[in-house]
């Protein structure tokens, strides 16, 4: 109900602040000249992107602050309205590249809006996939069947030759869906190097090997329980946690630390920052950490269900996410430095290949975006978004099985 109340007060501001730039333009005799035109409409596909992807970027805003931060999403997209507006913050383009870019935004977003709309329909075993609280939620699975199912050894069912892997078209649009914030070349993105390098846990057992956090520790599903962090993401992580040191032998460190909460309010602003400080605290005192999993869900339309079904189970779907640490508009990121971007990129293509063999449509695409998200803070470090807000808690649970599975399997180069 939050969320509807949010987006009708959102969309009203939003007419209100159309409605003042149609006076403006009236006043000042249809004097916006080209290129300002062509900023109005960068920010406003900018936002969009933003907004579909809120479990990453941290844009959900809930509670009585709604109205305030819709305003404040106004002024960001409607520059008129905002009096510190700074134009210095975009970098000018020429007409030509200034057009360019914008028709790729579109087709970006008009791509993903279909994808995500066929995603939400009837899966590939015809089971009709519903969203919301009418949704038909199955009998939880005790903890000792599922851990039988992750020891179980399976089969291939795909494989993908190298030789495909020399194609950069054939990679990019197979694996990848590239926010329009940023760009990759061939050249950034050697897929036959990355599908090679060697990967291997070289850290034994008996010093800590991975370390799973949440930068959104505070981040539910359509059935958690007010108050019970076992029903949470955080809940999700601790699965995973025993998963990978009970069936497969790790030595994992699971820090549960609130990042995304101030002064007692949900608040995503710094939460990247502050998990970072945390983090890497951590890694200091461990340094013997090799892998680095910062454990999410996405947040998608009501109405929409990232599921598939693994051994008989609905399975929430999981999407690898790669922040590059490089913008369309201004190129390199320097104060976001990031010397691992290559390392980065390997592992998530690694273990989409693997979930790719073993378990086709258990992963989405792998998403590129402009920024770093702490993926700098060691070579093996992932970004997972598990579902989303309207998956149940046992559809993540499920989830984990198969990614611990994968994980394994990359760790182990098996």
């Amino acid at each position: 109900m939050k969320r509807k109340e949010a987006g009708k007060t959102v969309s009203a501001v939003m007419w209100i602040g159309m409605l003042a730039l149609a006076v403006y333009i009236v006043i000042k005799g249809l004097s916006l000249d080209k290129g300002t035109v062509e900023k109005i409409m960068l920010n406003v596909q900018q936002q969009a992107v933003e907004t579909y992807l809120p479990g990453v970027t941290g844009e959900n805003r809930e509670g009585d602050n709604r109205i305030s931060w819709a305003m404040e999403k106004a002024k960001e997209q409607i520059p008129v309205l905002n009096s510190s507006y700074d134009s210095k913050e975009i970098s000018r383009e020429d007409v030509t590249t200034s057009a360019r870019i914008m028709e790729e935004n579109q087709e970006f977003l008009e791509a993903r809006l279909t994808e995500e709309n066929q995603e939400a329909g009837p899966d590939s075993s015809g089971l009709e996939i519903t969203g919301g609280e009418d949704s038909t939620q199955e009998e939880p699975v005790e903890e000792e069947t599922r851990s039988t199912a992750a020891s179980q050894e399976r089969a291939p069912v795909t494989d993908i030759s190298l030789e495909q892997f020399q194609d950069f078209n054939f990679v990019l649009s197979n694996f990848y869906t590239v926010d329009s914030t940023t760009s990759i070349t061939a050249e950034q993105l050697n897929a036959p190097e990355l599908v090679q390098m060697d990967l291997r846990m070289k850290t034994g057992n008996d010093q800590p090997q991975i370390l799973i956090y949440h930068t959104h520790s505070q981040e539910e599903f359509i059935d958690s329980v007010p108050g019970d962090t076992n029903t949470t993401i955080v809940g999700v992580g601790a699965y995973l946690t025993k998963i990978l040191k009970e069936t497969y032998g790790y030595n994992v460190i699971h820090v549960t630390d609130t990042f995304d909460i101030v002064d007692g309010k949900l608040d995503r602003n710094q939460a990247y920052n502050y998990a970072q400080e945390r983090i890497s605290q951590v890694l200091e005192e461990n340094p013997s950490i090799e892998v680095v999993i910062d454990l999410h869900r996405d947040g998608v339309a009501d109405n929409q269900r990232l599921v598939t079904e693994v051994d008989g189970k609905q399975t929430a779907k999981v999407m690898f996410f790669n922040g590059l640490s490089r913008t369309k508009q201004n190129g390199e990121i320097t104060y976001l430095p990031n010397p691992y971007i290559q390392d980065n990129l390997a592992f998530s293509l690694q273990m989409m290949l693997a979930c790719e063999k073993y378990y086709p449509d258990f992963a989405r695409t792998i998403y590129l975006r402009g920024y770093r998200y702490n993926l700098h803070l060691r070579p093996k470090t992932l970004l997972v978004e598990c579902g989303a807000q309207t998956n149940t808690v046992e559809e993540e649970m499920n989830a984990m099985e198969p990614l611990a599975d994968v994980l394994n399997k990359v760790l182990t180069g098996t």
